[in-house]
């Protein structure tokens, strides 16, 4: 008996294995999207429990297409026994597959063949499906990424269905939710374990239904107890009332809301008052959205670890100071101010003494995001720079007012440092500050490179590429970063100043990896065939670089050096000069920017 179980779990684990690996082949195409419906899988079920014998249904599996005719297919076994026939359903000169069958005779297969080679009875090829263990049928299911398939094996048996149902935690729906309650009342209760849900409307009109209303968020609330991530993208359906139906979602962990004109600060205070586990909050165009109880209740609560405001006019960046405490456990701050409404505010001596209070509540804050916000001395964001002991992302786009005095503290303060992104405005957009205009020059790279020994990413770009006429970086500056740190990544965009020497200076970069140059019009073949001598770069990606020519690449032709080639717009390079000089080559040309 032992020795019948142990040879029966192998042809199991053979059943498991061979099915996943179908699975991508399997996938019905979207012509066949008609033919994975519940009703046809019983159908087929209850006729097909031999391993496709005998004749399918074509009822149900061209959907609206008629008429409807079974014809037979060619098929290629892959055993020595003889192969069942196999079937297609054909309307209109168009085949729909019945991925059904497909599925259940590999599986079918896979448990046959080990069993006659065990020299097993006839009878016990007609292994039903409901006789296999729970434990292999849930292993079975979470073998199987792809949503496609999982939806198809789930057809196979009312076992699968169920156990597929209790083994999905992820779920992302969008226009095709309708009617609204109905579709998300029926995808809790055939979902009820569900995790993280996506709600996306984007691309909706009226013709589609009605959106999601704050029923829906009832019926949500309601059913998914476990509920740990919920996305909500423009939904104009959903105000207050709405979010006070999720505060009753305990296990909520994270909250993003991109696009909710409705909602306001007090719905975002009974959210947070009543999901006390609340750890990521995201707000993305909340134009009603201020800055008032909500924020300073997270703050007491002090489990919020990462936090995201993007254009929610309402909100300014030195508001953030209501987060009081909770600065303590914030691990990520992505900050983001409309362009059109950014302008200074003067903030009086008061204010700038609250933020000095909490000068030592930054220690865990790792990734800093800042777009569009203002820098500059009395100003919150100069005091947080300087303080980020383990800060290890910085991210700062079009940010005005920054000094050479801001990178320098960052820099002794914030020794972890792995990635950098610095974009910086033109010369229109930089005298915000009359007083105080942007002061960014190789000094703060050298401190940079003396005292972030860890970073390995570097950005560098210049808006509408523009580099602007004050005195800035320089090439000396950035191969200082790049002698002195391991850079692996190095981005260039709109750099005039680098030129055919930086590019000798970069062959001989012991670490760099990833290079992309973008509108950089000083180097030229000369100095691209010099970056064959780089000893680890894979990675090459060049955009409208107009000096370089198919020339410049030809010392990388049949080298198998680089792993990526990347070329995007450069008119004088050709997609025939491309070729032989990497193992995976992207090539776009459109020259329109030029004119």
């Amino acid at each position: 008996m032992k020795k019948s179980t142990a040879s029966w779990s192998v042809c199991f684990l053979g059943a498991l294995l061979l099915l996943s690996t179908m699975c991508e082949a399997l996938r019905p195409s979207p012509v066949d999207a008609t033919a994975g419906t519940k009703d046809s899988g019983k159908d087929l079920l209850s006729k097909e429990s031999t391993g496709g014998s005998s004749l399918p249904d074509c009822s149900h599996a061209c959907g609206p297409c008629s008429p409807c005719k079974r014809v037979m297919v060619s098929f290629k076994c892959t055993v020595a026994e003889s192969c069942p026939i196999v079937y297609r359903c054909m309307c209109k000169g168009k085949y729909y597959h019945l991925i059904i069958d497909r599925i259940f005779f590999s599986l079918s297969m896979t448990l046959m063949v080990p069993t006659l080679l065990l020299g097993a009875s006839s009878d016990t090829m007609g292994f039903l499906m409901e006789e296999l263990p729970e434990e292999m049928l849930v292993n079975i299911i979470r073998r199987i990424d792809q949503t496609a398939d999982r939806n198809s094996i789930s057809l196979v048996s009312k076992r699968l269905y169920a156990i597929d149902g209790e083994q999905r935690d992820f779920l992302r729906v969008g226009c095709g939710l309708h009617p609204a309650i109905e579709a998300l009342t029926s995808l809790c209760i055939r979902f009820p374990n569900i995790k993280k849900l996506e709600i996306v409307y984007s691309g909706w009109m009226s013709n589609l239904g009605k959106q999601l209303d704050n029923q829906g968020l009832f019926v949500l609330s309601s059913n998914c107890h476990s509920l740990t991530e919920l996305t909500l993208s423009f939904c104009s359906f959903i105000n207050d009332s709405g979010l006070a139906y999720l505060s009753s979602c305990r296990n909520l962990r994270s909250l993003k809301l991109n696009f909710a004109p409705a909602i306001s600060s007090n719905g975002i205070l009974s959210l947070v008052v009543g999901c006390k586990n609340l750890s990521a909050l995201r707000l993305i165009r909340c134009m009603k959205v201020s800055s008032f109880e909500w924020l300073e209740y997270l703050g007491k609560l002090g489990k919020l670890e990462d936090l995201s405001i993007k254009n929610c006019r309402a909100i300014s960046e030195h508001d953030l100071i209501k987060l009081g405490p909770g600065w303590n456990n914030l691990k990520r701050l992505e900050f983001e101010m409309d362009a059109y409404y950014r302008y200074p505010k003067i903030y009086d001596s008061s204010s700038v003494e609250k933020w000095l209070r909490h000068q030592g509540c930054y220690k865990n804050l790792r990734d800093l995001r800042l777009v569009n916000c203002i820098i500059a001395p009395g100003r919150w964001l100069s005091y947080l720079l300087g303080r980020c002991e383990a800060l290890e992302r910085l991210h700062l786009d079009m940010c005005i007012a920054v000094e050479d005095t801001d990178m320098i503290a960052l820099s002794h303060k914030s020794r972890n440092l792995t990635s950098m992104s610095i974009r910086l405005p033109s010369q229109f957009l930089a005298p915000v500050f009359p007083s105080s205009p942007l002061r960014l020059t190789d000094e703060s790279l050298k401190a940079l490179a003396i005292n972030c020994l860890m970073l390995q990413v570097f950005e560098l770009s210049f808006s509408n590429g523009e580099f602007p006429s004050f005195h800035c970086f320089s090439q000396s500056g950035i191969l200082a970063l790049i002698q002195t740190c391991p850079i692996r990544v190095l981005v260039l965009d709109s750099a005039c100043f680098f030129n055919d020497s930086g590019m000798e200076a970069l062959s001989s970069s012991p670490y760099l990896q990833t290079l992309k140059l973008i509108r950089c019009q000083e180097v030229t073949d000369k100095g691209m065939q010099l970056i064959q001598r780089c000893p680890l770069l894979t990675d090459l990606y060049l955009c409208k670089c107009l000096g370089v020519t198919d020339s410049g690449l030809k010392p990388l032709i049949g080298l198998c050096k680089l792993k990526y080639l990347k070329i995007e717009d450069c008119p004088q390079i050709s997609e025939k000069g491309v070729q032989g000089t990497a193992m995976f080559i992207s090539y776009k040309q459109d020259s329109s920017w030029l004119y």
